[in-house]
């Protein structure tokens, strides 16, 4: 029976990037775990087809081969006698090596490390401006704890290859060349176990949710990230573990809009307050502050509070609040009240240029667009 493209198995397009290939593999991983399907034999085959593809095409090296040869050129058992195609960068690499006393070619495998995580995480403003340590629960393979992650039972190890010797690739002669490839026997890891651990099945690493405390610092903001080095994805039999990425996202705010170590706000003051001058009482991150309107205040007019900002993570000073107010029209007037302000409209109608420049302004130029058009 042939073999399944290995896009195909993993759902993706010819070619797909590193991070595609991750996504697709967790995604199918999670579904046809036999810690999930419980004895189900057909999806315990589908898992296993899909670990085999993801490792091909997570492998740099072998994902090459794959692209340009398919799978004559990850499997030794389809090439035909030499192990099918191989990348000829290997082959003369290995030709020169024996010549000219390299060593013979034989180069020892490493253990893959485990993939990096990413955990987006949601702060308010509050928190991000303050810091604060915080616990968070991330879904990842860790260390099997009774193999200690070597995927061997208790009172076992893992053995040296017979094959490749712990080198993990064997060398193979075709006259003049020397060809290299991985090791049949033991997939290139050096290694075999011969007896498996029951917990992880060989792997060396189990899917557990972990509890993480992080610090957060003060100052963050969205998209500022931390790496916390090692607690990503643990490797396959004793490898090192990849590093997780916490993503900050600061929620928006009810009253304060952040841009860098500046706050803003809008703040809405009375048309008396605004005419007449005033006091009013603005908030900030630290509490109440007072902040003095001039008279003949307009809608738009910023204030600046200095100190009254952020301090950016990265250092540097605090930022201001920016107060930008705003005069509200009053509503649901009685009639009493709509009789004070015709009145007072009408005590400002022989001044009105005086008491509403702007409107008298934007009235007469209006008036002259229009003489001008008919000019």
């Amino acid at each position: 029976m042939s073999k399944r493209d290995y896009y195909e198995v993993l759902g993706l397009d010819k070619g797909a990037g590193e991070r595609d290939i991750k996504k697709a593999y967790k995604r199918l991983a999670m579904k046809y775990h036999p810690d999930r399907t419980k004895g189900d034999k057909e999806s315990e085959e589908k898992f296993k087809e899909i670990k085999e593809a993801y490792e091909v095409l997570s492998t740099p090296d072998l994902k090459a081969r794959y692209d340009q040869y398919g799978h004559a050129g990850v499997d030794p058992q389809m090439g035909g006698g030499g192990g099918g195609p191989q990348d000829f960068s290997d082959i003369f690499g290995d030709v020169f090596g024996d010549i000219f006393g390299g060593g013979g070619g034989r180069r020892q495998s490493r253990a893959q490390r485990g993939s990096d995580l990413r955990y987006n995480l949601e702060l308010t403003l509050e928190d991000a401006v303050r810091g604060k340590d915080v616990e968070i629960k991330v879904p990842t393979w860790v260390a099997c704890e009774p193999c200690d992650g070597s995927g061997a039972k208790a009172g076992s190890k893992p053995t040296t290859c017979s094959t490749c010797h712990g080198a993990g690739q064997v060398q193979m002669r075709q006259g003049f060349f020397a060809v290299q490839q991985t090791c049949p026997t033991c997939h290139g890891k050096g290694q075999v176990i011969s007896d498996p651990c029951r917990s992880c099945s060989g792997q060396g690493r189990v899917q557990k949710s972990k509890t993480l405390s992080v610090k957060i610092p003060a100052g963050v903001d969205t998209g500022d990230r931390i790496r916390l080095s090692g607690e990503g994805e643990a490797g396959a039999n004793g490898a090192p573990a990849g590093d997780l990425y916490v993503q900050v996202h600061v929620r928006d705010h009810a009253i304060f809009e952040r841009d860098g170590s500046n706050l803003y706000c809008e703040v809405p003051i009375g048309f008396t307050t605004a005419a007449l001058g005033g006091e009013i009482h603005v908030p900030t991150l630290d509490g109440k502050v007072k902040l003095k309107i001039p008279e003949e205040t307009q809608t738009g007019r910023m204030f600046r509070m200095r100190g009254k900002g952020v301090k950016s993570v990265r250092g540097g000073v605090v930022g201001d609040l920016i107060c930008k107010v705003v005069v509200e029209t009053p509503v649901h007037l009685t009639d009493a009240q709509k009789d004070i302000l015709r009145q007072l409209e009408t005590e400002m109608e022989g001044g009105s240029a005086r008491h509403r420049p702007k409107e008298t302004g934007f009235f007469d130029g209006v008036k002259r667009f229009f003489d001008d058009l008919r000019n």
